[in-house]
């Protein structure tokens, strides 16, 4: 049975077929018309792209040395699981991610050492402030919330993170439009023109991080992004004193899903940067993205933790705790954003009012 070739429409999406009264390939749809060679040039391109590769060298983390392992504690949370690593000297604690005690559990064990470490930069002290700083800059958060023991909860803690890097090769076609609009004395008028753009070039990419802690979520360790690596040292337990350290639970091969993405997505990102002309849209549609010499490290990132239950709702805030980034949501003050409202709907009752009057409505 032979294969039917079905082309689509970037205009409407629909099936476009060969026109023979015009010579060209024309929807039925909304009647745009397509000169067959752009269509042909873009299949002989399509077809010579490669599909997506990511290699990747599956090895980050080291041995620890001898005696350096006697010298972590382990504290399990009862509550929501998670393990927390402290150094010989840390007594039982909070866990950083629900608030529930946590208990000593053993010696770390299992658990790979990490390559590198950024120090802390913001002590305790800062992110308190900071944190007080947001809460207070929000006009319907709760004033309960604003207490100061929920600001004294705040706690230091290393989070795991695998780093990519990777030299790669990408090759996208970008679907670009321009917009006309004009009008006569009847109608008004929307010209939107397509044309197909592709971009190719080689990049390297270096600590592309992904978070190793499942507790974390990931949308809050990128909002604090970005992390300085040149401040990065070679691990040494000794940072870790006076703070603690998510045991990471999602393995680097379970991370690599998630940082093919990245590259692919900064890839595109790069390569749509260097198309200059003013087009109204530019989108990615096809891309063939290939990574060579992929190699991963494991790190441990500072971060500034905030998490509270405020009227049985989770509310999680987080600093970054080298450039003192803060991110987080906010519950509301429901009295103030109906005040808020009543006082729109007054104004806009007033302002209703006046323009009756003026035109003699009311």
């Amino acid at each position: 049975m032979a294969d039917i070739l079905e082309y689509k429409c970037p205009c409407c999406g629909g099936a476009v077929n060969f026109d023979t009264s015009v010579q060209k390939m024309k929807c039925p749809y909304c009647d745009s018309e397509f000169d067959v060679q752009a269509f042909l040039k873009k299949d002989e391109r399509l077809n010579e792209q490669a599909p997506d590769e990511f290699k990747w060298e599956e090895k980050a983390g080291q041995d620890w040395d001898s005696g350096e392992e006697e010298k972590m504690s382990v504290f399990v949370c009862k509550s929501c699981a998670g393990e927390i690593v402290g150094d010989e000297n840390t007594a039982a604690t909070q866990c950083p991610y629900c608030g529930n005690p946590v208990v000593f559990s053993g010696r770390l064990s299992g658990t790979l050492k990490p390559d590198y470490v950024i120090p802390f930069k913001h002590d305790k002290d800062s992110a308190k402030a900071k944190l007080k700083e947001y809460v207070n800059s929000k006009k319907f958060a709760p004033k309960s919330f604003k207490t100061e023991n929920k600001l004294e909860e705040i706690k230091g803690i290393y989070v795991p993170f695998w780093l990519f890097d990777s030299d790669t090769d990408a090759a996208v076609d970008f679907e670009a439009t321009t917009v006309r609009t004009w009008s006569d004395s009847r109608y008004n008028y929307t010209e939107t023109s397509f044309f197909d753009v592709f971009r190719e070039g080689s990049m390297k990419f270096e600590n592309i991080p992904c978070d190793g802690s499942s507790k974390m979520p990931d949308d809050l360790m990128e909002s604090i992004e970005p992390f300085d690596f040149n401040e990065a040292v070679d691990f040494q337990t000794a940072y870790l004193a006076g703070y603690l350290a998510d045991k990471y639970d999602v393995t680097m091969e379970d991370s690599i899903d998630r940082a093919n993405n990245r590259v692919k997505v900064s890839a595109e990102e790069v390569l749509r940067g260097t198309i200059d002309y003013p087009y109204a849209t530019v989108t990615a549609r096809n891309s063939s993205i290939r990574i060579k010499n992929g190699k991963a490290k494991y790190a441990l990132y500072p971060v500034w933790i905030l998490n509270t239950d405020y009227k049985g709702e989770k509310y999680t805030y987080a600093m970054n705790g080298q450039t003192g980034k803060f991110i987080g949501n906010l519950p509301l003050d429901g009295k103030k954003v109906a005040a808020l409202f009543a006082g729109l709907t007054v104004g806009i009752g007033v302002i209703a009012y006046i323009i009756g009057t003026f035109f003699g409505l009311f």
